[in-house]
């Protein structure tokens, strides 16, 4: 029993992984033999690991034809954008004046980070960088209940930034920047122009439309921005 659901919990953790990290794109049609074969395990819990991964809205199996991966409609891009944006600038809000300039050099170490992935062409680790770097936002509000909620957001991030992965290279320079220009709004403490450059940054990058910044950190835009 132990071995049966070892086995099955291996081949879970390798199916989802290579799903969230582009091994598995979109559209892409897996079979249980190669799997299995891959994975170094039988059928069976291959088969049980998809079981899971369907009941998780990662793909859709289609019996004695595989299981299709499932990508993220433009309406959950959307929904995954707007609650980070949420959730991020409400949490950089609260922190405390005497943390901001703590916060604020953790996070310059990380732009020299992501601008060296960057410069290497290691999509990977830019990607791994920029995650944690968001997740900081979300530790400073010291609130254990929003960096829950924002974790349960990592694996939707992390799947769709590797499927954006080819706009993620072509905008490394400009993502950096705009890291660099959110660092700067914590450390001063303009909640309000914090939450509009990473308003801006949410829609280039996810190449989508979200709601306006929570009401308490709009700055004067026209109406139709805010729509």
């Amino acid at each position: 029993m132990a071995s049966s659901a070892s086995a099955a919990e291996r081949a879970y953790q390798a199916i989802h992984d290579g799903i969230l990290n582009g091994v598995h794109p979109s559209g892409t049609m897996l079979g249980e033999e190669a799997l299995a074969t891959a994975i170094g395990v039988s059928r069976t819990p291959v088969r049980t690991a998809l079981a899971r991964l369907q009941d998780e809205g990662w793909i859709v199996i289609y019996p004695k034809r595989g299981a299709l991966v499932r990508g993220l409609s433009e309406r959950a891009v959307a929904d995954l954008a707007d609650a980070r944006l949420i959730l991020e600038s409400t949490a950089a809000s609260r922190a405390s004046a005497d943390a901001r300039d703590g916060l604020a050099e953790r996070l310059r170490h990380s732009i020299a980070a992501q601008r060296e992935a960057c410069e290497a062409n290691d999509l990977r680790r830019f990607i791994e960088l920029t995650i944690g770097f968001h997740r900081t936002f979300v530790e400073a509000a010291g609130n254990d209940v929003l960096l829950e909620l924002y974790d349960r957001l990592a694996d939707r991030q992390r799947f769709l930034l590797f499927s954006f992965g080819d706009r993620l290279v072509a905008r490394c320079a400009d993502i950096i920047t705009e890291h660099e220009t959110l660092v700067e709004r914590l450390r001063t403490g303009d909640d309000a122009g914090f939450a509009d450059v990473l308003r801006n940054h949410l829609v280039d990058n996810y190449a989508t439309q979200i709601g306006a910044a929570p009401r308490s950190f709009r700055s004067a835009a026209p109406a139709d921005e805010r729509r």
